[in-house]
């Protein structure tokens, strides 16, 4: 640029989005003007692919929610953060592009605590633990993530809360980062992949035996700063029935090995 040249701009007015609202129950934990915490079951989409293009927490927000504002270029919900899937859980979505911003720029600059529980395969013998890798997605199998020198960084600690003889142990997990599938595969790391997982996990007879039928990962707490209020928010979902079905399960057989 030089002294005295004038830059105009013209933003566009936020397009309709081409994503249909859905009546679709909601277990919402917390809901202002900025941002809406929902505890996202199990086996939904946080946001639609071009594969699946319902059914997903955005088509239930876009129904649920009157009072969303354009956010990147369309009228929709602002997704900052995901979970997987079959991932339950505890995730925020902010209603605006002020909310937006602002939280973005939480998880960017890795301000934003969360925790997640993981019931893990075997006898995991350490109390605390932690692993750090880089993590880039796999050169040929596109749906899942590997460990690689060339990728980003990511940092998980991890915690024994309970073990379950040599069958199964539950974790506490706390990533320092928001990579994808960053827990799930820092766990087949550390020789315990979930229960569960189809990607990173195994077919064993203790998933079979107690017919699990997801990915046992659950996003049990979140805290971030209020974008607006700028005070401390904490938010914890509780754990869902299948989830609590198969701790249950677990600790009976325990007491038998015993």
């Amino acid at each position: 640029m030089k002294p005295g040249e004038k830059i105009i701009l013209t933003i566009p007015k936020p397009r309709p989005t081409e994503i249909l609202p859905e009546k679709i129950d909601l277990h919402i934990l917390y809901e202002d003007k900025d941002i809406i915490v929902v505890n996202k079951p199990a086996g939904m989409l946080t946001h639609p692919t071009p594969t699946k293009t319902s059914g997903t927490l955005v088509n239930a927000l876009l129904h649920h929610c009157d009072d969303l504002e354009g956010i990147g270029g369309e009228i929709r919900p602002g997704i900052v953060h995901r979970l997987d899937k079959e991932t339950s859980g505890v995730i925020v979505v902010a209603k605006n592009e002020f909310a937006h911003r602002n939280l973005s720029d939480q998880f960017k600059s890795r301000t934003v605590h969360k925790e997640y529980l993981a019931i893990a395969h075997g006898y995991i013998t350490e109390e605390t633990w932690k692993v750090f890798t880089n993590l880039k997605r796999h050169p040929v199998q596109r749906l899942k993530m590997t460990v690689d020198d060339s990728g980003k960084e990511s940092l998980t600690f991890f915690r024994t809360l309970k073990r379950f003889g040599n069958l199964a142990t539950l974790v506490l997990a706390v990533p320092k980062t928001g990579r994808t599938h960053q827990i799930r595969v820092h766990l087949k790391v550390s020789g315990h992949p979930i229960l569960g997982d189809p990607l990173y996990g195994k077919r064993s007879q203790i998933s079979e035996g107690l017919r699990v039928e997801r990915l046992l990962l659950h996003a049990l707490k979140l805290e971030f700063l209020h974008p607006r209020k700028r005070i401390r928010m904490t938010f914890v979902a509780p754990l869902p029935r299948d989830f609590k079905e198969v701790l249950t399960k677990l600790h009976a057989l325990s007491k038998i090995q015993e």
